[in-house]
Order: structure tokens, then C-alpha cells, then sequence
């Protein structure tokens, strides 16, 4: 008889901590809590502002948003491989001034071609520096954030260049099915992203660079290489995104994307990837992306000082983590 009960605890220990309903909570704990913050959010604006759930209205989120929706699913990898990229903001007023520049003076689709590739190659240095000079990726952005920023009030002098190209405006203002380019390339990224980071080796390897690089290396696999792409597709989409930016305001400027790699980052973390590497969500990252274009839009529609905005944002944020980290902590309480 005392060998029964002593039998039956561990068999119902495995029914419920090893139920696929637990294991899957437990593994996307961090998107079930931002899809959680979002349908709240949504709910409420919803509620109090009247022109919140209007198509006009999401259909102008989605064209705002989009930017960093495309620019934060390639933060993603690159926080996830621990490091962190703090000149996509520069690297989108550099992009969108030369872009205006090139145009004025050349060929529009070498402009483009050339500003995507100005993008690329400031990743490129970026990716070098941090991974192969070994220096924190912290301080090579930080540096480039400040470099960059000065080239483009360097090349422009400060002023704003209009574009009239239509095709480049029809770029950020242009719509498909109803719904603006922008947000149909957010998507397509969302979908390359997701494919890339979950799909492939060179996803599994982003993640392991984070959480054991030693381990990956004495595999035989080439961190730093790894290392260098990420921040490499995070300035060559943040170029993207400059376009698409260029395009909506119908001219290029050095002050484009300021404070834009905050809104970036903000979104990666609240949407579950982990600060410290090793554990990543594209998906998450679109909700939390998502997430901060509903928020400042249904302030705005609610008439608060936009002031309030960042505000809101960051607390939204902070209570997001610390509700994340204490279930992860119970979860791993739990289990163990």
C-alpha cells in the first residue's frame, strides 16, 4: 500500500508539470503575456476612443509602426546573439539623407540601390569592430550612433532635401489592398524573420551564440561570422526602413530616426527576447511592436499631452518584464 502512494506522486508530478497544455505555457510564456498587454490595450482604446476602431485609423498604425516593426525583427537576432545595436537610429538619417541627396543628383533606382548599400556597409564595420576587433558591440554602436548622426548633418548641413519621385513616394504612401506598402514589407519581413530565426541553422546558431558561444565554437562553428551578420541585417534593414520613411515624409533628413533604436529595442524586450541573449521571438517582437503603435495612437485619439506617450510606454514596459520575470521564475520553481 505504501509502495502505491509513493508510486502515485511522481506519476501525478508528471501529469502536471509534463502536460503539453504546462510545457507549452511555460515555453511562450513571454508571447501569451505581451498578446495579453495588446488585447487589453486594444480593448480599452476601443472602449473610450470612437475613432480608434475605425479601418482608416489601424490602417495609419500599421503604415507608422512598420518602420520599427521591420528594423526590430533584425534587432532581434542581434540581442539574441547578446549583443545590441544602438545605430539603426543614425543609420536611418544618414540612409534617408543620402537617399534624397542621390536623387537630386542621379538615378533614383541607384539611389536606392545606394542607400540600402550605405546601410549594409555601416553594419558591416559595426560587425567587424564588435566581433572580430573585440570590442563590446555596446560601445562600437554607441560610437557609430554618434558618427553617423554627424555625417548626415555633415552631407545635408542640416537641412531637409524634398523627393518627388513618385515611385519612391508611392514607396511610404502607396497602398495595395487597401493597406499601405510599408506594412505589407513589415510583414514580409515578419515572415522572413520568423523563417530565418526558426527554420534554419543560422537561426539555431543565433541562439546559441547567446546562451553558450563556447560550446558553439567548440563545435567548429565561426561565432564571430555569426556575430557580424546579425549586426549586418540590422543596418541594412534599418536602410530599408529609411526608404519607406523618406518616402512618407517626402523628403530626406539627418534628424530622421532619432531616438528611433529606443522604440526599436523597447519593442524587442517587451515582446519576450532576452536583454542577456540566448532567447529570442520574432512574433513577440511584432506584438510588442504593435503594442507601442497602439499605445501612442490611442493616446494621441484620447487627446493626452503627447508627452504622456514615452511615459506610458516605458511603464507599460517595466511592469511587462517584472510580470514576465516572476513567471519564468515560478515556471522554473515549479518544474523543478
Amino acid at each position: 500500500m505504501s509502495t502505491e502512494a509513493t508510486e502515485q506522486v511522481p506519476q501525478d508530478s508528471r501529469r502536471t508539470h509534463g502536460s503539453p497544455t504546462y510545457e507549452f505555457i511555460a515555453k511562450n510564456f513571454n508571447i501569451i503575456s505581451i498578446v495579453g498587454v495588446f488585447f487589453i490595450l486594444f480593448a480599452f482604446f476601443s472602449i473610450q476612443a470612437d475613432a480608434f476602431l475605425t479601418v482608416q485609423n489601424l490602417v495609419n498604425v500599421g503604415r507608422q509602426i512598420s518602420p520599427t516593426i521591420i528594423v526590430a525583427v533584425m534587432m532581434t537576432l542581434v540581442i539574441t546573439t547578446g549583443q545590441i545595436d544602438l545605430s539603426v537610429g543614425s543609420i536611418v538619417g544618414l540612409s534617408s539623407s543620402a537617399l534624397a541627396l542621390m536623387i537630386a543628383t542621379g538615378n533614383p533606382l541607384l539611389g536606392l540601390i545606394g542607400t540600402i548599400a550605405i546601410a549594409g556597409f555601416a553594419g558591416l564595420v559595426n560587425g567587424i569592430l564588435a566581433a572580430y576587433g573585440r570590442l563590446p558591440a555596446f560601445i562600437v554602436t554607441l560610437a557609430s550612433l554618434i558618427a553617423l548622426r554627424g555625417v548626415a548633418l555633415l552631407i545635408t548641413q542640416g537641412y531637409s532635401t524634398p523627393i518627388t519621385v513618385d515611385w519612391i513616394l508611392w514607396l511610404g504612401q502607396g497602398k495595395i489592398l487597401g493597406i499601405y506598402v510599408p506594412f505589407w514589407i513589415a510583414l514580409l519581413t515578419v515572415a522572413g524573420g520568423w523563417f530565418l530565426f526558426t527554420q534554419t541553422r543560422f537561426g539555431r546558431y543565433v541562439t546559441a551564440v547567446g546562451s553558450n558561444s563556447e560550446a558553439l565554437r567548440r563545435s567548429g562553428v565561426n561565432i564571430k561570422r555569426i556575430q557580424m551578420s546579425v549586426l549586418i541585417l540590422s543596418a541594412t534593414f534599418a536602410g530599408i526602413a529609411s526608404v519607406l520613411i523618406a518616402g512618407r515624409l517626402a523628403s530626406g533628413s539627418s534628424n530622421s530616426g532619432t531616438l528611433f533604436e529606443l522604440e526599436v529595442i523597447t519593442a524587442v524586450v517587451l515582446g519576450g527576447t532576452n536583454l542577456l541573449g540566448g532567447r529570442g521571438s520574432v512574433m513577440g517582437t511584432f506584438v510588442g511592436a504593435l503594442t507601442l503603435g497602439i499605445i501612442a495612437n490611442g493616446l494621441v485619439l484620447l487627446r493626452v499631452d503627447v508627452f504622456w506617450v514615452p511615459i506610458t510606454q516605458g511603464v507599460i514596459l517595466i511592469i511587462a518584464m517584472l510580470l514576465n520575470q516572476n513567471a519564468i521564475d515560478s515556471f522554473t520553481r515549479r518544474k523543478v
